[in-house]
């Protein structure tokens, strides 16, 4: 199961040339970053929704949906998991507040 972000990233970058009447993802493409962001948006906004309702199943499906709706903007950016994995990594170990203040220098 741990591969499982990769073998979506594949498929995404698969469907940037699909033709977007027969696939989802090749619609978002096609609608451009703005549309991208727009649909993380929603999927954010409903991700909070069942988190403050403490619906624990919605919580999963929701976030599964932001998940996959943030790997198809790293694949429209050129990024993968890879490249947020090995970023998670670098800050293993470090604490939060000297991470986020290494960043404001």
């Amino acid at each position: 199961m741990n591969d499982i972000l990769f073998r979506l990233s594949e498929i995404l970058e698969q469907r940037k040339s699909a033709d977007p009447q027969s696939s989802y993802v090749a619609k978002l493409y096609h609608k451009g970053l703005d549309g991208i962001l727009k649909k993380i948006g929603e999927e954010a906004t409903e991700t909070v929704i069942a988190a403050k309702n403490g619906d624990k199943e919605q919580i999963v499906y929701e976030t599964a949906d932001l998940w996959f709706h943030t790997l198809v903007l790293l694949a429209h950016q050129g990024l993968g998991p890879e490249d947020v994995l090995r970023e998670l990594a670098r800050r293993e170990g470090l604490s939060g507040i000297a991470e986020k203040a290494s960043r404001t220098e």
